[in-house]
């Protein structure tokens, strides 16, 4: 080959290398003068992650200091898809040591528009480890708080529950989100090429949400439940709910109702289960409802517990004939004896004397057809018909409790009037939050002294000689009334097999600790209140007051059994 051809040939390649060289130092000016902040950034989003750290959620207490709802130590397992290099064996040891879904895990693995994917939520600390010391690439993980429940079923239905994410969606876990909640952190860290942590280089620590104390007593709520439930299985019902309350602060002791669930189940229990009944359904309450009427017609001097009526079997209100419970003959009652056997003519008798328009003040007075203002959420306000919608056989069927909707809530909070000395109270569920007492809505008289004390006394009366003489309990005065009403069939009829059986009662009657409601829903055999609702009431009265270790008012018929 000739020397200059031999020359162009080198000065071909001397300026194609130039010519490449120059293009690289024109990149390398390009990305680092011009593009080098952009790529700077990129490159610390890659070896730096933030990681949002949840706040510990605030425990729930019952009124003694026992935890009802907690947060326990978990591990959430996480990982970045792009940084994943073996996506199949980091599967199969998830599932080994995680227990997770297979197919779910290894699609979010293998999706490289992802940056971050859950392997696992709140998963058992030293299994999560186990998966860590494996060393995958890509994978990182957090402390996360587990919500549970210690007791169980325990007032299930007043708690509600916290989801996956820790935020409440059912009952007091929701309605004090903002209180149990707390502020999440971050925390910034920094990895090697291979996506593992090497060090923390920032944290802006979590704030943890306030501890709740509620008026609950466990163990007077577990001992309802446990009624209930036997209640529900001796009478086939189809529900039950009770209600122990403090009659003088309101404080709710106990809300039960039956059938119960597990809330560390809550996923896999139906919506009619998790309902808390007490609060949110409204029944027509019967007998219970007497109770506004005779109070009602004493308070305005129209009657005494002595005035008597010539009554007979039954009565014609406009359109409508209205029976006993009972059948019997035409009889002299008293309006203590009318009280003391439940007489529907009676009631009736002394509603036409009281008259329509107080009627129905006073039972707007007593806080029906409105929301008591308990801190649950998602209260019914039942249903009292307004006045100007009454027909002419309302005057008969509304006293009597009928053709109006109440929420055991309500009807325990009425008979609360009665035992304190005729103030309606607010019940409540909350005691303290962060320590500091919750202040509660202030009582109104409803009811003179000398009323409520003319109503307990006819109220004992039910117990030791009418029709709730199974509430009975020896070596304490109760005061109380039974109630029976029948259900409303979709055609508008009232039903000839479905009924509503309650009783309410005061103990000890001499100056009552308790307010104790007991409601069950379409019991079979017996319908009636004295014979379905006043032994639980019993059960759950006797254990109530050997737990508050209230002292005996009636020694002598412990003696007698009466």
């Amino acid at each position: 080959m000739r020397p200059g051809a031999t020359n162009r040939r080198i000065g071909f390649l001397a300026g194609v290398f130039l010519l490449l060289l120059g293009a690289a130092f024109v990149r390398a000016f390009w990305l680092q003068a011009v593009n080098g902040a952009a790529y700077a950034r990129m490159a610390v989003r890659q070896h730096r992650e933030t990681v949002v750290v949840p706040a510990a959620r605030g425990t729930i207490f019952d009124r003694n200091g026992e935890p009802l709802a907690i947060g326990e130590q978990a591990t959430t397992v996480y990982a970045n898809p792009r940084q994943v290099d073996r996506p199949r064996d980091l599967t199969l040891a998830a599932v080994k040591e995680l227990g997770v879904e297979p197919g779910a895990v290894y699609s979010l693995l293998t999706d490289r528009s992802r940056g971050f994917v859950y392997i696992a939520r709140k998963a058992d600390p030293d299994k999560a480890s186990k998966l860590i010391e494996l060393g995958f690439p890509g994978v990182g993980f957090f402390p996360e708080e587990l919500r549970t429940y210690p007791q169980g079923r325990v007032a299930a239905q007043i708690l509600g529950f916290a989801g996956t994410d820790n935020k409440g969606l059912e009952g007091l876990e929701r309605s004090l989100e903002t209180v149990l909640a707390g502020r999440p952190g971050r925390r910034t860290v920094v990895k090697d090429p291979l996506g593992r942590a090497l060090d923390v280089v920032s944290t802006k620590p979590e704030t943890a949400g306030l501890n709740v104390r509620l008026t609950i007593d466990h163990q007077i709520q577990a001992n309802a439940e446990d009624v209930l439930e036997d209640t529900v299985r001796s009478f086939g019902a189809r529900a039950a709910t009770a209600i122990v309350m403090d009659p003088y602060t309101g404080a709710v002791l106990a809300m039960a109702v039956a059938p119960g669930f597990n809330a560390n189940r809550f996923a896999t229990t139906r919506a009619d289960r998790r309902r808390n009944r007490a609060v949110t359904d409204t029944y027509e309450p019967g007998s219970t409802f007497k109770l506004v009427t005779i109070a009602a017609a004493l308070e305005e001097g129209m009657v005494t517990p002595r005035t008597s009526f010539r009554l007979r079997p039954t009565i014609r209100v406009a359109d409508r004939v209205i029976h006993e419970a009972h059948s019997r003959g035409t009889e002299r009652m008293s309006v203590r004896q009318i009280v003391e056997y439940s007489s529907n003519i009676g009631t009736i008798t002394i509603a036409e004397r009281l008259g329509e328009g107080r009627l129905a003040d006073w039972i707007d007075r007593f806080g029906f057809g409105n929301p008591t203002g308990i801190d649950f959420p998602g209260e019914s306000p039942g249903f009292a018909l307004p006045l100007g919608q009454w027909s002419g056989s309302t005057i008969g069927t509304v006293p009597i409790g009928h053709g109006i909707a109440v929420t055991p809530i309500q009807m325990a909070r009425g008979y609360a009037a009665i035992a304190n000395g005729g103030i309606l109270v607010t019940p409540h569920l909350i005691e303290r939050v962060d320590g500091q007492p919750v202040e509660v809505k202030r009582g109104r008289r409803v009811v003179s002294r000398a009323v409520s004390k003319q109503m307990l006394s006819m109220l004992r009366g039910v117990v030791l000689e009418g029709t709730g003489t199974e509430a009975a309990i020896p070596g304490y005065t109760v005061a109380g009334k039974t109630g029976t009403a029948a259900k409303i069939e979709p055609n508008g009829r009232y039903s000839t097999s479905r009924y509503v059986a309650t009783f309410v009662g005061l103990v000890p009657a001499t100056k009552p600790r308790l307010v104790i409601m007991v409601m069950v829903d379409e019991p079979r055999g017996s319908i009636y209140g004295g014979v379905v609702a006043a032994p639980a009431f019993k059960q759950i009265a006797r254990f109530n007051l050997q737990q508050l270790e209230v002292p005996p008012d009636a020694p002598r018929t412990a003696e007698t059994g009466r």
